[in-house]
């Protein structure tokens, strides 16, 4: 069974008196274990896309199946509920709580879960990330590349079954974000978990297993990239 499966998913918005069209008529499966890549031109969607296969956002045409549980036949807190025992998220913007240590902002996801030992767990991670000796530290006083290792943390704290990742090396520069990406994918394999990332870097594209490319918010497959 996939993972997460798009039906003919759809997304529009209204701009004043026209209705943009984002998305149209996308389907797709991910397979359990495997890295997917989606790529395309600036506005093409591929955030959108992602948001909709969280549902964080709502589409105006299809379904997205977790695990076969259609997303948008549940209400929103059950919609949250699969989303919190299946998914994990990097965002480009690292999105930690600034207002909470490194360890705490791992902690969280765990403790929400009900985790008995958050703490243990949290700071393990933290010393398999390289931070080990950086877990009272806060978001402000960490580098990019700290404060995104921190949020790979956070988002395999809770052992997800599919992570999302949006531009996570967006806001790094090249070789902390080639040390970013290679930790990544580390605990990726290590957890067995499937990768879903929107990226504009070619070569962490060809990094996955499967490249899928959008254009003018349709889904073309990308022969070139897939595979390797």
């Amino acid at each position: 069974m996939p993972i997460v499966e798009a039906v003919e998913l759809g997304k529009q918005v209204q701009s004043g008196d026209d209705r943009i069209v984002i998305l149209q008529h996308l389907s797709f499966r991910v397979m359990p274990g495997e890295a997917v890549a989606i790529v395309g031109a600036s506005g093409s969607g591929k955030s959108t896309l992602l948001g909709l296969l969280a549902g964080l956002d709502v589409p105006t045409a299809g379904s997205v199946l977790l695990e076969g549980q259609d997303l948008f036949a549940l209400d929103e807190d059950r919609r949250a509920d699969l989303r919190g025992r299946l998914v994990g998220f990097v965002f480009q913007s690292f999105q930690l709580l600034p207002a909470l240590t490194a360890l705490e902002n791992v902690m969280l996801p765990l403790e929400l879960a009900g985790r008995p030992a958050a703490r243990a767990d949290a700071l393990r991670l933290l010393e398999r990330v390289g931070l080990g000796r950086r877990t009272g530290h806060y978001p402000k006083h960490l580098s990019g590349g700290e404060q995104q290792r921190v949020a790979l943390a956070r988002a395999f704290a809770t052992r997800p079954k599919l992570l999302l990742a949006d531009e996570p090396t967006g806001n790094l520069d090249g070789a902390t974000g080639a040390a970013v990406i290679d930790l990544m994918f580390d605990l990726n394999a290590e957890q067995g978990t499937t990768l879903v990332l929107v990226t504009h870097d070619e070569a962490l594209a060809r990094r996955c297993d499967r490249v899928l490319k959008l254009r003018e918010g349709r889904l073309a497959e990308d022969p070139a990239h897939a595979a390797g």
